[in-house]
């Protein structure tokens, strides 16, 4: 297999805005803990996930803000539809209320917006509606915002390579970036740093084929009270790391995906 050259999202690049130095070029954010938020206020876990949605605009305004110029928000996991039947349908719902609302403000503010996930099983009526908010904001250039519903990395991947022999790729054309052509991300620079909220430690399945070189950021805030703030604080870590993408780099200077590693031996 060879690399390609996608694989090395344009990650860092200067910023002149708050956040003074490199910034990443795509943040991809786990929003996790809205059940225990709402648990610990002694309320439905829906009201949580209603809480969360009241995050995403002040933080991809943030984020653009900043100059980050993709952010993807992961809403709704290949897994979650083994939760309550009740908060399933909830959470479809919630959803509606999200695109209808926030949809025109945040093409009045420049975002485009993307899904990546399966639409399957999701109503029509909810499938249009995405369509539709997506086909409005197409054109729009400040920051592309991807929603990750009905989405998992694992099935992503069988997704990528079941087209991929449907369409009679012989074994020997196959490469790193046959396999990222197929993606439900295939346009999208990989993520440079990802962060997950409410303390847990782990990927989920969250982008396993992109997060590969990924920098992590876990905190144990919850969705629901992870402020700007802190999601400028977190992108102000990013800008303490050393990116090696598995080799050696000079540890007193920044690294930019143009600029690669000599290969560790």
């Amino acid at each position: 297999m060879t690399s390609s050259k996608s694989e090395r999202s344009p990650t860092s690049h200067q910023n002149d805005q708050t956040c003074v130095g490199l910034v990443p070029t795509h943040v991809a954010i786990i929003m996790d803990g809205n059940g225990r938020w709402a648990t610990r206020r002694g309320l439905p876990r829906l009201a949580g996930h209603r809480a969360g949605t009241e995050n995403i605009r002040p933080i991809t305004f943030k984020a653009a803000e900043l100059g980050i110029r993709y952010l993807t928000l992961w809403a709704f996991s290949t897994e979650n539809w083994r939760r309550p039947r009740e908060e399933v349908d909830g959470l479809m719902q919630i959803l509606s209320e999200v695109i209808e609302r926030e949809t025109e403000e945040l093409h009045r503010h420049g975002a485009q917006l993307r899904h990546i996930g399966s639409l399957e099983g999701l109503s029509p009526a909810l499938q249009q509606k995405i369509r539709n908010a997506i086909e409005l904001t197409k054109h729009n250039d400040r920051i592309v915002l991807t929603i990750a519903f009905n989405y998992g990395g694992r099935a992503e991947i069988v997704h990528a390579i079941r087209r991929i022999v449907s369409e009679g790729i012989p074994p020997e054309a196959i490469d790193e970036a046959t396999v990222e052509r197929y993606l439900y991300t295939a346009g999208i620079p990989e993520p440079d740093f990802v962060i997950r909220t409410s303390g847990e430690l782990r990927t989920s399945n969250f982008l396993l084929w992109q997060a590969a070189y990924a920098e992590y950021y876990f905190t144990p805030t919850l969705w629901p009270d992870f402020t700007p703030e802190e999601f400028e604080t977190a992108i102000r870590d990013f800008q303490r790391r050393e990116r090696r993408f598995g080799g050696l780099c000079n540890p007193v200077r920044s690294l930019t995906a143009s600029e690669p590693c000599a290969s560790a031996p």
